[in-house]
């Protein structure tokens, strides 16, 4: 089977975008997946020149390309910006670039030209300025690449998988939007990811609780009794290995972790928490539910340290190698 190379977005020019695109080649040039960078070539440059680093760049508009030029150059696919900002200062003139690289990206994956797409974060408030009416990364990918069902973000580290089955919204809302029709959805798009990208031919799903010690059979909430049950019991209807209502207080715990494949988590700190506590510089988010395989590393922009050379590129090499595992597992089950 032809190899293809995977396909690294710019993300926000001010932020760490391209120093970690640079780290990462540094680490992975002579042993590692292949990735051609989308992003404006000059900023690159500019980067290495400010982080003393003897980095040489194969621009090419070509993809397939990538993997010949990737063990002595950093292939770039350039898409020059109308205006460099200074590091730490996202500008409204990047967002058309930014924009027109996740497009790019996703078509070459559509069409075959690489195996998945890795993105660098973005800055969501200035492309809001610039008119994209998206809440974020993940709907606009899910609308570019056509896919049938909202998407799924899961984070990822060795020892962890979480979904959050409600995700940015404030607390309060996001349990006046918990439903079991949310619940069995959500999970039953992860097991069936657990078992095209992640190889795992049956999947176990922890259902975590909402309330203390899982609600106490309604003693200290009703959520568990009139949402998540019944969520669990059409979830085991329909095959999948779904328990709980686990306490959450516990679901964690190292022993519990080996008795599970993936948490779904009722809210975004219930699942995030955890994490970022196991392996807050290695996890790696997940959107699953899409046509295409895209990962990316999890944190933000980290706009305070843009420039100074202390980005930490361990969770971007992270998304790199999760994205290549996720692509030949999905090759291996067509």
């Amino acid at each position: 089977m032809t190899l293809r190379p995977l396909a690294l977005t710019m993300g926000e020019p001010a932020g760490i975008g391209s120093e970690l695109t640079l780290k990462a080649w540094m680490a992975r040039h002579k042993d590692g997946a292949g990735f051609i960078a989308l992003a404006d070539a000059e900023l690159l440059a500019r980067e290495a020149d400010r982080l003393g680093l003897d980095i040489s760049f194969g621009v090419t508009e070509d993809p397939s390309a990538a993997l010949d030029i990737f063990p002595r150059a950093l292939p770039v696919y350039h898409t020059p910006l109308t205006k460099h900002p200074d590091p730490g200062q996202p500008i409204a003139e990047t967002a058309s670039s930014v924009i027109s690289i996740i497009e790019t990206a996703v078509q070459w994956a559509i069409d075959g030209q690489v195996d998945s797409i890795v993105t660098n974060p973005i800055s969501k408030h200035v492309l809001y300025d610039a008119g994209f009416n998206h809440p974020g990364h993940t709907e606009f990918l899910a609308e570019l690449s056509g896919a049938d069902n909202p998407p799924v973000m899961m984070l990822a580290c060795s020892e962890l998988r979480v979904v959050p089955v409600t995700t940015h919204v404030g607390l309060r809302q996001g349990l006046d939007t918990l439903t079991s029709e949310l619940i069995i959805e959500q999970a039953a798009l992860t097991h069936g990811a657990l078992k095209r990208d992640f190889a795992i031919p049956h999947p176990r799903l922890a259902i975590a609780g909402l309330n203390p010690h899982a609600g106490e059979s309604g003693a200290m909430g009703s959520e568990e009794n009139d949402i998540i049950i019944p969520a669990i019991k059409t979830l085991r209807s329909q095959g999948i290995d779904a328990t709980g209502p686990e306490p959450p207080d516990t679901l964690f715990s190292k022993a519990k972790r080996q008795t599970y494949d993936a948490a779904i988590c009722m809210y975004h700190d219930q699942a995030l928490i955890p994490i970022k506590t196991l392996d807050f510089a290695g996890g790696v988010n997940i959107t699953l539910g899409l046509p295409i395989v895209r990962t990316s590393p999890d944190h933000g922009t980290a706009l305070n340290i843009a420039g100074t050379g202390q980005a930490d590129p361990t969770s971007m090499l992270a998304a790199l190698d999760m994205a290549a595992d996720l692509a030949a597992n999905r090759r291996a089950t067509r």
